[in-house]
């Protein structure tokens, strides 16, 4: 008989484990057997819980999303100006949780997942928009002229930046992504963003 209360608990199991096997492995070219094996459970339960890898790999791509946006939330409730609603959203992109080198790797194959997944593609334009429109609206107060081009053009080097670190042999630096941001942020507003 099963335990009351067990399937909230192993499917985040299931869900972190993916996470972590996409990582260690850098694609999603990974097994059921392989995410319950490090999960602790058996494949069997694995796919009761989720029917199938596709919706595991969509699942875990929710838990990241889910955390992301935790993190932009908290960090722009913080917020008093436009300008440092944009620095939180820097910083929140790049926390240290967000910027794990399996959490990287995830993201890395949801884009490419998103290529063939109907569900990948929909949760990617769901961050997609969030993101856009978060940057466009704190853009929209110090640059409104510029502002549809600079929202653009951050989440794009957000997204760059999570690629040239998943190309790196090094450690994850999330602060250099933050300072190489903040930089460009300056740039770009000169004295109209302060």
């Amino acid at each position: 008989m099963p335990r009351l209360g067990m399937e909230p608990i192993r499917r985040s199991a299931l869900v972190e484990a993916t996470i972590h096997e996409i990582g260690a492995r850098g694609t999603l070219d990974v097994t059921v057997s392989q995410i319950a094996r490090r999960a602790g459970v058996s494949s069997a339960l694995a796919h009761h819980y989720f029917g199938s890898k596709d919706a595991i790999f969509a699942a875990a791509m929710r838990h990241i999303l889910t955390l992301y946006g935790a993190e932009v939330r908290g960090a722009m409730a913080m917020a008093r100006s436009p300008r440092e609603r944009l620095e939180a959203i820097i910083r929140a992109s790049f926390t240290p949780q967000q910027f794990r080198a399996e959490t990287v790797s995830a993201w890395l194959n949801f884009y490419v997942q998103a290529q063939t997944s109907a569900e990948a593609r929909r949760l990617l334009e769901i961050y997609q928009r969030r993101l856009r429109s978060n940057l466009l609206h704190a853009f929209r107060q110090i640059a409104p002229q510029n502002a549809p081009m600079l929202a653009r053009g951050f989440a794009a080097m957000i997204d760059g930046l999570y690629l040239r670190q998943a190309l790196r042999r090094g450690p994850v630096e999330p602060q250099a992504a933050v300072e190489v941001l903040l930089q460009y942020l300056e740039t770009s507003l000169g004295e109209s963003g302060r």
